[in-house]
């Protein structure tokens, strides 16, 4: 194995820490997760404008998790349960970093790949139509709102998607994705 999960975790976990949290991805831990980001996000009108902005960002953020995590390679199965994932959510200066990751199989990657690269490549003009357009044309997925949520991110952020791919086994990859969020 050319990834080591525990080494990458302590990595993310830089910073002024609100959240840190892996483990399974449940309705409740996703409950928790919010209420403990919101209350710890200051009251002054900035904290107000960038606690909305971040909330909204979680929630896509373990909506994502919740809905698109594949199962676990076999050799860490015991070791944690389904859904499983991970979420680090620090102040970085004036702005909050949300850090999300999960297990990915190989053969997803081009597909999550491409999506991405097309969101990062776009303007807000363009984001704004493809999100109309997937509104109004798609079919949702049984797993949630059809690509809404990432494009919904980079709307709301006015930031790229960055994303990292770590190698783990021929049939996995851990698939992790940085959010910046400033007033």
């Amino acid at each position: 194995m050319s990834f080591n999960f525990d080494a990458y975790y302590r990595k993310m976990n830089t910073g002024d820490i609100i959240v840190s949290y892996k483990g399974s991805i449940t309705t409740e831990m996703i409950n928790n997760t919010l209420e403990i980001v919101e209350s710890r996000i200051g009251e002054s009108p900035e904290d107000v404008r960038l606690r909305k902005k971040v909330y909204n960002v979680m929630v896509e953020s373990l909506q994502n998790l919740y809905h698109h995590t594949d199962e676990l390679p076999e050799d860490i199965r015991g070791e944690f349960e389904g859904h499983f994932g991970v979420v680090v959510v620090a102040r970085e200066g004036s702005g909050i970093r949300i850090t999300t990751g999960n297990f990915i199989k190989s053969d997803k990657i081009k597909r999550l790949k491409d999506k991405l690269d097309k969101i990062n490549s776009m303007g807000p003009d363009e984001l704004k139509d493809m999100y109309k357009f997937i509104l109004n044309h798609q079919k949702f997925s049984d797993k949630g709102g059809g690509g809404l949520g990432l494009i919904d991110i980079v709307r709301k952020t006015g930031t790229r998607l960055n994303y990292t791919f770590q190698n783990y086994n021929n049939d996995y990859y851990f698939f992790s994705l940085d959010i910046k969020i400033t007033n």
